[in-house]
């Protein structure tokens, strides 16, 4: 169904399909004379310089000039070669093809280029184009992307000729390149050099041996580069912004505070130590200066919780004068660049590096009711960082090797470069002519790419009176489930609100009420399917643009392989057919998989699907024949025209019928055409088809066969991307009005002509046609064996790495363990030794507690018999105290009853004076005063000795009750200060102990 030759090419100016970076359009072959073959002529060797010139680069160092790649270790070169073009082709394995083409590009080649061949002796390695007089680099072609080689049947023309079949850019582009060898002998050691290298891995090199000479991809340390832009929600905290419907512009809110995300991993070579972030810069535009960037506040930076990301957050206030142009809204259907900068400090580099991020923006109007998509996407990009090592270095640490930058490059500017830069260049140039200028902002519309499938962002935006007609409608329309509103046609043919679809495609489709569906389908998933492989297989390459979607062994594409298994085993006649993958995967994005399930299993029964791939595809092949009538009809100078190139419907519209235009076009006009299908039934596809070729009239009328047939592979879905040209486009499609009545007419002709033609047809011509039926489908069967086999080369690849990967980190572990049980141990040791310690501690602080509690007694007994003294004390000096009083009372009451005495003293006790004492009894006074006198100093004498005796009582009291003070102080700070120390220390060390242990 598809053309064997799509594009072809030849000569050195138009080497890899690239003429002055844009795609070259191909030229079908025409019979006529061949021009002339320009003629190269050799000079004439001798016999030993005529032997095939082949040297590995271990053996043989050659001094290479600066601008040229270090080479392969293990690379094996071929000189004497002449490059003789290369060119498109459909069946990257077909040997028929590969020689076919190697027939045409051989005879037709006018400027063939004279190159040196390097091909690797590992399934790692690079093939490399040489020139031969610089040994300049002109092209490489990874041998992982190498997909067959084939040489000339010996005794035909091209017996001197190899060529081999690369993936372009992706696997839905094969190029071939095609090679003459000046020594034919030379061609078998070239094809035995591809086969080494696709069989063989590069070994690990034992520790203990020298180290070989970096090869080119040793010094390439690649890093993944993520941003990440958050804005204030007003609710405290910072949700991530959606992306624009392109997926390519990052959609904004002016005046709110935003925070940048950016993530930075490590993904080839030897791990490097990212030390930290010293500079997160912003600006508007691009390919700005460094003058021009601005300093955010960092507010963190350090490793993920997993290990392997390094994290940068920092704060950005738009509201600055130097953001100004980032914090206006940005004009409808337009938007501006925005440059992130991130200066990072590597351990092993001797200089910083700057990872430099150019995303689009987009400032939305405040008042924008804004509805985030499906999922939020971060802006990442690849860099290639070239180091190596320095010779005489000056270690900022205890490293083995100290490394300088030779080089920084992005996968973007990689892929600028590759794209405008082809084998056809001559390398007599200066090395800076073959840098790319930068590409126009349309430049992903210019190249040769398809679109790939789950393209294109659909937008949650709606305005508020769509909304609320359609939630009008939905409320009636629950209200009578079993008939549908008037208005919902109307509605649909301007398309469902994306908020919305998933609840009105399950109640277009019926599929509100359907319980024993959705039990049904958790039975069937957990059945085995016949058709496991080929959904495995498709799983992969459906929606690999969307988020969803790409991850292997992600949510996405494990629901979506439950979904297909499921109908595969449901609908045991059909089962699982190529195309029901992507329809599935367009309802996973709007409904669970219960419900995508349902939906699936009505579209395939109830809208006449399912009929295409029956009965050999019978139906397809009438509605083929329809859409040339309606063509015929809508569009006659198109059909005069296609019937002029031979191209039928089925080399272009296959596709269209068999995925409903969801395999290749971009979402928002698959998920418009859906909405179409469940309303008004599978007859839209004509309308959109019609559409499609109405809009591209102009285009293809200018084109040829094989012009054409690309011209509907790669342009016509990527035009849809711009939302504006898809709503015309539906809108065309919805306006052209097909009535069923003129299809059931023209299938019904169909079948007249069909019956006619076997009625007509001989056997042989009957057994002809079903010969080239069988051959085909045999060839469709070897091609996808082919693919299997393709497969099971990169998936043993892939094991291979993986296990020297899994060897290497085994290793790692094991060195950490035996570590890791060393440190256990010393731990254990440590452990036992502070046990002990912990012990004697606490036998020495029992044995102190004992000692303070006896001298806590004996004190208490002391005191005690202080108190008891004491009291004794006073008791004595009061009872003294009353028996002085009781003596001094008897006195004075003796001396009141002396007649002489009592004139001697007054009632206080004291002597009185007398004035005339007698003379007859002075001596007698004399003699009795005296008396008294000693008496009275007797008794004042033993009265100070008992006030002494008490004061010496009192002194001994105070010292006392002073000496219990400071016992108690003591005592008191004793358990205060030394014994809880003494705890507090040995809980320290049986804590930090358990932590060691653990």
């Amino acid at each position: 169904m598809d053309p064997s030759v799509t594009e072809l090419v030849g000569g050195p100016d138009h080497l890899g399909g690239v003429k002055h970076g844009y795609p070259t359009t191909a030229v079908p072959l025409r019979s006529g004379p061949i021009p002339p073959k320009l003629e190269i002529v050799l000079p004439i060797q001798g016999a030993q310089e005529s032997e095939l010139n082949e040297r590995s680069y271990r053996d043989e160092p050659s001094d290479l000039s600066p601008g040229t790649p270090v080479p392969d270790e293990d690379s094996v070169v071929f000189s004497k070669l002449t490059y003789l073009g290369c060119a498109s082709v459909n069946a990257p394995r077909s040997e028929v093809e590969a020689l076919r083409m190697v027939s045409i590009l051989r005879s037709q080649c006018q400027m063939p280029l004279d190159v040196t061949l390097s091909v690797p002796g590992v399934s790692e390695g690079t093939v490399r184009l040489l020139d031969p007089q610089t040994s300049t680099e002109i092209a490489n072609y990874p041998i992982y992307k190498i997909l067959f080689c084939v040489r000339g049947h010996d005794g035909s023309p091209e017996s001197d000729c190899f060529a081999f079949t690369e993936s372009h850019y992706n696997t839905e582009i094969f190029r071939i390149h095609v090679f003459r060898c000046e020594i034919q002998e030379a061609v078998s050691r070239i094809l035995y050099s591809f086969a080494t290298a696709f069989r063989r891995s590069a070994n690990k090199a034992p520790l203990a041996a020298k180290a070989s000479p970096l090869t080119p991809d040793s010094d390439v340390f690649t890093f993944t580069v993520s941003l990440e832009i958050k804005e204030d929600d007003g609710k405290g905290t910072f949700s991530a912004v959606s992306k624009d419907k392109d997926r390519q512009s990052f959609k904004l809110r002016p005046g709110m505070d935003k925070k940048i995300v950016i993530y930075v991993q490590q993904t080839s070579n030897k791990e490097l130590a990212i030390e930290r972030c010293f500079g997160l810069l912003l600006s508007p535009g691009k390919n700005v200066k460094n003058s021009d960037m601005h300093l955010l506040d960092l507010e963190s930076m350090g490793k993920s919780s997993d290990g392997k990301s390094y994290i940068i957050t920092g704060s950005w206030n738009p509201n600055t004068p130097q953001f100004q142009a980032v914090n206006e809204e940005t004009p409808k259907d337009k938007f501006m660049y925005m440059t992130t900068a991130v200066d990072l400090v590597i351990t092993e580099v001797e200089e910083p590096v700057r990872f430099l991020l150019e995303t689009r923006v987009r400032v939305c109007s405040p008042n924008d009711r804004l509805f985030w998509p499906f999922s939020k996407r971060s802006y990442t990009e690849s860099f290639y960082l070239k180091l190596r090592p320095m010779e005489n270095k000056e270690t900022k640490s205890n490293l083995d090797t100290l490394y300088e930058v030779v080089s920084l490059e992005s996968e973007t500017e990689r892929e600028r470069r590759k794209t405008t830069a082809s084998p056809g260049i001559q390398s007599c140039g200066s090395h800076s002519s073959m840098v790319p200028s930068p590409p126009e902002d349309d430049e992903e519309e210019d190249n040769d790419e398809p679109l790939l499938s789950g393209s294109g962002d659909v937008s949650k935006e709606c305005g508020e009176k769509i909304l609320e007609t359609w939630g009008d409608l939905l409320s009636k329309w629950h209200l009578n489930l079993a008939v549908r509103p008037k208005p919902l046609p109307a509605l649909v043919r301007s398309g469902v609100p994306e908020a919305l679809r998933g609840e009105v495609w399950q109640l277009l489709a019926g599929c509100h009420n359907n319980d024993h569906l959705v039990e049904e389908y958790r039975t069937l998933i957990t059945k085995e399917s016949p058709q496991d492989s080929a959904i495995t297989r498709d799983i992969n390459r459906t929606f690999p643009a969307h988020d969803y979607f790409k991850d292997t062994g992600g949510d996405g594409q494990d629901s979506l392989y439950k979904i297909c298994k499921a109908y595969s085993v449901y609908d045991e006649e059909i089962g699982y057919c190529q195309g029901q993958s992507f329809l599935a995967a367009v309802l996973l994005l709007h409904m669970p998989e219960e419900q995508a399930f349902s939906v699936l299993v009505k579209i395939m029964f109830e809208y006449g699907l399912r009929e295409l791939f029956k009965q050999n595809f019978e139906d397809l092949h009438c509605k083929f024949f329809q859409l040339e009538r309606l063509m015929q009809e809508y569009i006659p100078d198109l059909y005069a025209h296609f019937l002029n190139l031979g191209l039928e419907a089925h080399m272009y519209a296959s596709q269209w019928f068999l995925t409903l235009f969801t395999a290749k076009f971009p979402l928002y006009m698959v998920f418009h055409i859906i909405d179409l299908l469940l309303c008004e039934g599978i007859s839209v596809i004509f309308n959109v088809a019609l559409a499609l070729l109405k809009t591209s009239k102009d285009d293809l009328l200018q084109m040829d066969f094989e012009g054409a047939l690309k011209f509907f592979r790669v342009p016509v879905p990527k035009r849809y991307r711009s939302e504006e040209n898809a709503k015309k486009l539906m809108e065309l499609a919805c306006s052209m009005k097909i009535s069923q009545k003129k299809l059931k007419k023209y299938e019904k002709e169909y079948h007249t002509i069909r019956e006619q033609q076997e009625q007509q047809e001989e056997p042989i011509e009957r057994y002809e046609r079903e010969n080239r039926r069988l051959q085909e489908a045999n060839m469709r069967l070897e091609q996808e064996n082919d693919d299997l086999a393709h497969e099971l080369v990169s998936s043993k690849i892939a094991l291979r790495k993986d296990l020297d990967n899994a060897e290497e980190k085994s290793d790692a572990l094991n060195k950490e363990l035996l570590i890791t049980k060393q440190k256990l141990v010393e731990s254990e040791d440590e452990k036992r030794r502070l046990e002990e310690e912990s012990a004697q501690l606490k036998e020495m602080c029992r044995r102190e507690l004992d000692k303070s509690e006896s001298e806590i007694k004996k004190n208490g007994s002391i005191i005690g018999e202080y108190k008891q003294i004491c009291s004794q004390l006073s008791e004595r000096l009061e009872k003294q105290q009353t028996a002085n009083r009781g003596e001094l009372e008897k006195i004075r009451m003796k001396v009141e009853g002396c007649e002489k005495c009592s004139i001697l003293f007054s009632k206080e006790g004291r002597l009185k004076v007398l004035s005339t004492p007698k003379e007859g009894s002075e001596e007698d006074t004399d003699e009795e005063k005296e008396a008294l006198k000693n008496q009275l100093r007797e008794m004042e004498l033993e009265l100070a000795q008992t006030k002494l005796q008490l004061v010496e009582a009192e002194c001994k009291i105070q010292d006392l009750e002073h000496h219990l003070g400071l016992a108690l102080n003591e005592v008191q700070a004793a358990k205060k200060t030394w014994f809880n120390r003494t705890l507090t220390s040995i809980k320290t060390v049986t804590g930090a102990q358990g932590k060691e242990s653990v």
